[in-house]
């Protein structure tokens, strides 16, 4: 990703690993939404308002490129790929420490 819109950075937490010490895999989805959270309260938008609902999800994929471990420093950069009328589509590249890409998501 040439230009995120933000770039979160955080630490692969313990409770997010497996018995192998790797991260399972779903949960590189909670440091998506950290990312996206953190990214829409800066720009002081509620990610949910129990009023006016929230951000619902239809389609969420991941590319896979390499393991992450427990105390793993990751950056998670996130760009709008698509602002629709009633729809963002977001990209999400995960980095390791090293600059290497761990993972590649998109969502709607």
């Amino acid at each position: 990703m040439d230009a995120p819109l933000h770039r979160h950075t955080c630490e692969v937490a313990f409770g997010d690993t497996d018995a192998s010490g790797w991260m399972h895999f779903p949960n590189i989805f909670r440091y998506f939404e950290e990312a996206e959270h953190a990214f829409l309260k800066s720009r002081g938008i509620l990610g949910f308002d129990r009023a006016r609902g929230g951000w619902p999800r239809v389609k969420v994929t991941c590319d896979y490129k390499r393991p992450l471990v427990t105390g793993d420093r990751i950056e998670v950069l996130l760009e709008i790929a698509r602002l629709g009328a009633s729809s963002v589509t977001w990209n999400f590249d995960v980095l390791t420490a090293a600059g290497e890409t761990a993972a590649l998501e998109k969502t709607v």
